[in-house]
C-alpha cells in the first residue's frame, strides 16, 4: 500500500511536496523517509495512511496533535480483542473533534485526476486530466473495477468513500457537481448516512441538468416486520430509493456493464432528442434479438416515416424489407462499406430517431474495422444525431481506435443489453427534463395542526377519525356513521338512506375483513340489524354504516415512513389486488396532480382504468387530485404519520371516493 500510494502521486503528476514517513528506513524509493510526521519541515496538508489497523490510532493522534486538516484512512479499523469502544469507534471521536477530513475508514482512497492528487494505494492505470466523469463508490472495488479497466471512461474525479468517518456521499457529490469538466456522476450506493444532505445533492444536481447514474445494492431487501398496515409490508427500503431517484432524475443501473455504458453515453454522445432508436445491423439474427432485448429493456424502437422507408427501398435489394431495426446486409460487394453508410444515414435522419446504433461485432482479435467508424461519422454529418458502435459481445476498452473514437464524440460499446440500459437512461433522463413543471395543492395551516394535535393524542386514528382526516384535507369520503346499538344503527342507516355497508369499529381490529367485520349491499333495515347481531355478538357493540359506494375500480393510496428520508407515498390498485398482485408505485411527497398522473401510468393494471369490453372508464384527472392532495396533506404532517392506509379508494365515472382509511402516528406503539 505504501509503495503504491507513492508511486500514484507520481504518476498523477501531484505538485506539490511528497514526504515519506517510515522509521525503518532513510529513504523510500526516491524519497527521503522521515521516523514520524514531527520531524517534517512542514505541516502537511494530506496524511495517507498506508498502514495496519493496530497502528493506526497512534499515527492519527500524532497528525491531529499538527493540526493537518485531512487524512486518508484505507484500513478498515478493525482489532482483535479490542477494547470499548472499538478502534473504528475512537478514530470517528478523534477526526470529529478534530475537524479532520477524512476519507475513508474501509476504502481504497480518492483519485482527483483534474488536480493531480491520487491518494489510492492500490496500482492503478494512467488517467488523463481533466476528465468528464465522476465516481463516488462506496465499493473500493466498485471503484477500481470501472475507472482502472476501462479507458473509455474519462475520469477526472473517483473516490471509494469506505465507512465515511467524516466525510460522506453526499459531501463528495456536493463538490463533484462544482467541478466544470463533470457531464455525469456515477454513485456506487450501499445507503446515505445523511439522507438530508444527499437529498440536497441530488437536488443540486438537478438543478444544474447534470446527470447521475445509481448502481444501488439492496434491491432484495425486506419491508419493515412489524409494519400494521399494508403500505408498511409494501415499501421497503429499495421502495423508497425508486421513489428518490425518480424524483431527482437519478438514474438507475442493474450492474457495472450497465453503469459503466451508461456513463460513456452520458459523458461522450452527441445531445439526444424526442424519438426512439434505430439500429443498423449486418445479421439477420442479431436484428431480431435486439428486438426482443429493446422491448425487454423498455427502450423504444423508432417506427419509420413513409419518407424514410421510401428511401431505403431506393437503397436495399428487394429481399430486404425498410424496417427499423435495419439488416442491411445481404449481396455485399465493392461498395458495400457506402452502401451500408447511406443506410444508415438515412435511418438517423428519421424525425423520429433519437439516437442511431451500428451493432456489428467487432473484428478478429476484438479490433474495429473502420468501415464501422465511417457509417457512425457518415451519418451524424447528415443527420446531426448522436450514433454509437454496439458489439454484441465484450470487447475491449483499452483498443486505441475504441478511446479515440469514443472521446470524439462516437462511443464504440459492447454488449447489447448494457448498451439498451444505457439508451434507455439517456431517454429517461431527457423525459425527466422536459417534465411540466406544476405546484403541488396547498394546504390550511389551521387544518394541519388540528389533526397534528389528534394523532399526537390518539396514536392510531380508526377509519372513522382517519376518513374525517381525509376529508378535511379535501378527498371525498363515504362519511361513515358510528352506532353502539340496534337503535343507533338503524338511525343512522335511515339517515344515510339505503343500500348500506356496516363494518365493525371495535377498538384495536385494524384490517375488519381479516375477522369476518364486514358486510356490504344490506338494502334494508331487517338485513342490517340481522348482520349487526350477528357481527356484535362476535367482535362488540361498536359498529359504523356507510353508504354504498356505485361501483368502480378500487385503488390504493398508502404512506410508510422511512428511517433516512421520512414519509413515502404508495400508490396502486386496492382492494386485494393491494395484498396479491402488488401492482404499487412509489412517490416522495408532496407531488402534483399531474406527477400522480405519471405515476399512475406507470402502473401494469393501468389500462383497466380506460374501461375493458363496454365497462365505463374511471375518472382518472379525479384520482389524480385526490392523489395529490394526499401527498401534500402527508407532507405537511411529515413528523406526525408513521403509516396511512386509504383502501380501496373507489373511482368510477364521476369520481372518487375513498371508502376505508386507517393512520398510525409516528412514535405510536402500534406503528412498530
Amino acid at each position: 500500500m505504501g509503495e503504491w500510494a507513492l508511486k500514484n502521486l507520481q504518476r498523477g503528476a501531484f505538485r506539490g511536496t511528497i514526504y515519506a514517513i517510515n522509521p525503518a528506513y532513510e529513504h523510500v524509493g526516491d524519497f527521503r523517509s522521515y521516523a514520524s510526521l514531527g520531524e517534517l519541515p512542514e505541516r502537511p496538508d494530506l496524511v495517507i495512511f498506508a498502514l495496519g489497523d493496530q497502528r493506526v490510532e497512534a499515527a492519527l493522534d500524532e497528525a491531529i496533535a499538527l493540526g493537518v486538516p485531512a487524512a486518508v484512512i484505507m484500513s478498515s479499523l478493525v482489532l482483535d480483542d479490542d477494547a470499548n469502544p472499538p478502534l473504528k469507534e475512537r478514530v470517528r471521536q478523534k477526526v470529529n473533534a478534530a475537524g479532520m477530513l477524512v476519507c475513508g475508514a474501509n476504502g481504497m482512497g480518492f483519485y482527483n485526476v483534474r488536480d493531480r492528487v491520487w491518494a489510492c494505494g492500490f496500482d492503478s492505470t494512467g488517467h488523463t486530466p481533466p476528465g468528464n466523469i465522476s465516481i463516488i463508490s462506496h465499493s473500493g472495488a466498485g471503484m477500481s473495477g470501472v475507472i482502472d479497466c476501462d479507458e473509455r471512461l474519462q475520469i477526472n474525479f473517483a473516490v471509494s468513500t469506505g465507512n465515511e468517518l467524516s466525510v460522506s456521499m453526499d459531501e463528495y457529490l456536493d463538490f463533484v457537481l462544482d467541478l466544470p469538466e463533470t457531464r455525469v456522476v456515477g454513485l456506487f450506493i450501499e445507503t446515505a448516512r445523511n439522507p438530508a444532505g444527499f437529498r440536497a445533492a441530488l437536488e443540486k444536481a438537478a438543478r444544474r441538468r447534470i446527470p447521475i447514474v445509481a448502481l444501488k445494492t439492496g434491491r432484495t431487501a425486506s419491508a419493515a416486520e412489524l409494519a400494521v398496515s399494508h403500505s408498511g409490508a409494501m415499501a421497503g427500503d429499495d421502495a423508497v430509493y425508486e421513489a428518490l431517484f425518480e424524483r431527482y432524475g437519478v438514474q438507475r443501473a442493474t450492474d457495472q456493464d450497465e453503469w459503466a455504458s451508461t456513463l460513456i453515453l452520458f459523458a461522450e454522445l452527441h445531445p439526444v432528442g424526442n424519438g426512439g432508436l434505430v439500429s443498423l445491423h449486418d445479421s439477420g439474427g442479431e436484428r431480431q434479438l435486439l428486438v426482443d432485448l429493446a422491448d425487454a429493456a423498455g427502450v423504444p424502437l423508432t417506427e419509420l416515416q413513409p419518407e424514410t422507408v421510401a428511401a431505403l427501398e431506393q437503397l436495399l435489394p428487394p429481399e430486404l424489407p425498410a424496417v427499423n431495426p435495419l439488416d442491411a446486409w445481404s449481396r455485399g460487394g465493392e461498395d458495400a462499406s457506402e452502401y451500408m453508410a447511406r443506410c444508415f444515414a438515412v435511418l438517423t435522419s428519421d424525425p423520429g430517431a433519437a439516437l442511431g446504433a451500428v451493432l456489428h461485432d467487432r473484428a478478429p482479435d476484438g479490433e474495429v474495422y473502420q468501415s464501422y467508424l465511417d457509417y457512425l461519422q457518415y451519418a451524424r454529418q447528415r443527420s446531426n444525431k448522436p450514433v454509437a458502435l454496439v458489439a454484441a459481445r465484450q470487447g475491449t476498452g483499452h483498443d486505441p481506435t475504441v478511446i479515440s473514437m469514443t472521446h470524439a464524440g462516437y462511443p464504440v460499446l459492447d454488449g447489447v443489453w448494457s448498451f439498451l440500459g444505457g439508451v434507455r437512461a439517456l431517454f429517461a433522463y431527457r423525459d425527466f427534463q422536459q417534465r411540466t413543471a406544476e405546484a403541488p395543492p396547498a394546504v390550511n395551516a389551521q387544518t394541519v395542526q388540528t389533526w397534528r394535535q389528534r394523532l399526537r393524542a390518539a396514536g392510531t386514528l380508526d377509519e372513522v377519525a382517519a376518513l374525517a382526516m381525509l376529508e378535511d384535507f379535501g378527498i371525498e369520503t363515504s362519511k361513515p356513521l358510528l352506532a353502539d346499538s340496534a337503535e343507533t344503527l338503524a338511525a343512522a342507516a335511515a339517515q344515510l338512506g339505503y343500500p348500506v355497508v356496516l363494518k365493525t369499529a371495535m377498538p384495536g381490529i385494524l384490517h375488519k375483513t381479516e375477522h369476518d367485520g364486514v358486510v356490504t349491499n344490506l338494502k334494508d333495515e331487517s338485513d342490517l340489524l340481522a348482520s349487526y347481531a350477528r357481527i356484535a355478538s362476535k367482535l362488540g357493540p361498536k359498529a359504523l354504516v356507510a353508504p354504498m359506494i356505485r361501483t368502480g375500480s378500487e385503488l390504493f393510496l398508502g404512506v410508510k415512513r422511512d428511517p433516512q428520508f421520512g414519509p413515502v407515498i404508495l400508490i396502486g390498485f386496492g382492494g386485494i389486488l393491494a395484498e396479491t398482485i402488488g401492482d404499487v408505485t412509489f412517490a416522495l411527497p408532496p407531488f402534483s396532480t399531474h406527477d400522480a398522473r405519471r405515476y399512475l401510468d406507470t402502473l401494469k393494471l393501468r389500462p383497466v382504468l380506460d374501461g375493458i369490453r363496454g365497462a365505463e372508464p374511471a375518472n382518472i384527472e379525479r384520482f389524480c387530485q385526490l392523489a395529490a392532495r394526499f401527498s401534500a396533506m402527508v407532507h405537511a404532517l411529515r413528523d406526525d404519520i408513521a403509516e396511512f392506509d386509504v383502501n380501496p379508494l373507489i373511482v368510477h365515472a364521476d369520481g372518487a371516493v375513498a371508502v376505508d382509511a386507517l393512520a398510525i402516528a409516528a412514535g405510536s406503539k402500534t406503528s412498530g
